[in-house]
């Protein structure tokens, strides 16, 4: 098979590489970092008022879904260990065209996440300084330091993620900890005591009927953005072979224990009717037994929760601009590399933007806001993981013996990639059910008509850079590669 080769030609001939600087620990981090986000920690409060504990079905059957997604992902990244991200495959599998919309829709994706978690982000601060003036500045202040984190190594990127997630984890393994302690000693509060049963005594475990259920997944799916991220870090992995599917199989157990586990802690202690959903029950959990210090200790928890996936936002947008700027799909500049490896003007531009989206929060609900953007993120995000699984199935058509020997296959690979493109229809209908939610994702369409005139533009010059490339591959080496 012959890969779009014009990517390793322009990185030897201005030494403009990426390094593989991540270590297996760095990756399995960010795998989970990825799969736990500022939707867990701030939007369950909503997701739990408006499904009730059936929520707990709900993050099962996306986590389900999802894990094909990253099942194909692994698998075709390992077939061609020159692809550096899902943007690669995509490129060279269904043509430039899709390496182009899945760059590009990629670095909105998170831009946009981005947008979310620095309202997120100042939220949090106002728990504390109860100033939007003040959490705004100190907002800006988070992303001035991930920007400055980013711009020194792509190895010190994976320490502060490394770390951002473990303090994620001991959180959510806190909360649990302290449910199970508030329903041993029967722990009451405005009149009711934690228990498990408050799980199906409120109404049942649908208590908001199949209305309700459906509401579930427009939030739950935005819960689960950024669980490809791996699939970014490909290039600058160590022995990918090994540390990717490490990283991909343990998906399910996340699910179970960081979503399922955790909301279902919440509920016993709080009846599902009776949470709040415009702040975070992380927080309102320990608010509710009088640990002010706990609840301001949960409240920095969710903090960098926030800026964990706006560090990882940071971090694979700059990846996509520079692997798009060598696909001659974006200004040259964004495939320039510090001395550090790191493609810094990328990284510059995606902080000013996501910095820019605070004058959001300048009149109206900041959760209000938050669902509108989300939702807008979530919808780019069904694109992308759509984009991946159509690559799979003209994988397994074009190349049957690759699958055939590839020893990370996919589970159901003939059947699940069309059950999973359904279910994905499936949340777009679910997205039309409720007001902020319809609107935005009635205006993502515009940016695939942008990018549409965009590519008119553009792709005469792609395929021709794209054909010279392989020319001078084939003058070097005698052959092309594959």
């Amino acid at each position: 098979m012959t890969t779009k080769p014009e990517i390793d030609v322009v990185e030897q001939k201005e030494n403009n590489q990426l390094r593989r600087s991540l270590s297996n620990r760095h990756v399995q981090l960010i795998a989970i970092g990825g799969a736990i986000g500022t939707g867990l920690f701030m939007g369950s409060g909503k997701s739990i008022h408006v499904a009730g504990p059936s929520i707990m079905v709900v993050y099962a059957i996306v986590g389900f879904m999802l894990y094909f997604v990253m099942r194909a992902m692994g698998e075709l990244l390992l077939f061609n260990l020159n692809y550096k991200s899902f943007q690669d495959f995509a490129a060279d599998i269904l043509g430039p065209w899709a390496g182009f919309v899945v760059g590009w829709t990629y670095w909105l994706c998170w831009v946009v996440l981005g947008m979310a978690d620095i309202i997120a982000i100042m939220d949090y601060w106002n728990f504390w300084v109860d100033s939007k003036a003040w959490s705004i500045v100190l907002a800006v202040a988070v992303m001035l330091l991930l920007l400055v984190m980013n711009l020194l190594s792509v190895r010190l990127f994976g320490e502060l993620e490394f770390w951002f997630v473990i303090i994620k984890l001991l959180a959510i393994a806190a909360l649990v900890v302290v449910a199970i302690v508030m329903i041993v000693t029967g722990f009451q509060h405005d009149g009711v005591s934690a228990s498990v049963t408050h799980i199906w005594s409120h109404g049942g475990i649908f208590p908001t009927g199949f209305t309700g259920f459906i509401g579930g997944f427009q939030l739950a799916i935005f819960a689960f953005v950024g669980i490809e991220l791996v699939g970014t870090t490909a290039a600058e992995t160590k022995n990918p072979k090994v540390t990717l599917p490490k990283a991909i199989n343990s998906i399910p157990v996340r699910v179970l224990l960081f979503y399922v586990v955790a909301l279902a802690a919440i509920m016993c202690i709080t009846p599902w009717d009776r949470v709040d959903p415009e702040h975070s029950p992380f927080v309102g959990l320990f608010n509710l037994i009088g640990l002010v210090a706990a609840a301001s200790i949960m409240n920095f928890v969710v903090l960098t929760s926030a800026a964990s996936s706006c560090n990882s936002g940071v971090y694979s947008t700059s990846r996509m601009l520079y692997g798009l700027s060598h696909k001659k799909m974006a200004t040259r500049a964004f495939g320039k590399v510090s001395s550090h490896g790191v493609p810094w003007p990328g990284l510059i531009l995606t902080v000013a933007m996501i910095v820019g989206s605070l004058v959001l929060t300048a009149s109206g609900s900041v959760m209000r806001a938050f669902t509108i953007i989300t939702t807008v993120s979530s919808v780019l995000f069904l694109c992308v993981w759509a984009i991946i699984l159509a690559c799979y199935i003209v994988y397994l058509r074009r190349f049957p013996e690759a699958h055939a020997s590839s020893s990370y296959k996919m589970p159901g690979a003939k059947v699940m990639p069309w059950i999973v493109l359904a279910f994905f229809v499936f949340i777009l209908v679910a997205l039309t059910q409720d007001p902020d939610t319809a609107i935005a994702e009635a205006v993502t369409p515009i940016w695939f008509i942008a990018l549409f005139i965009a590519w008119r533009r553009i792709r005469g010059r792609v395929v021709r850079d794209d054909a010279a490339a392989a020319a001078i591959i084939e003058s070097t080496d005698g052959e092309k590669v594959s």
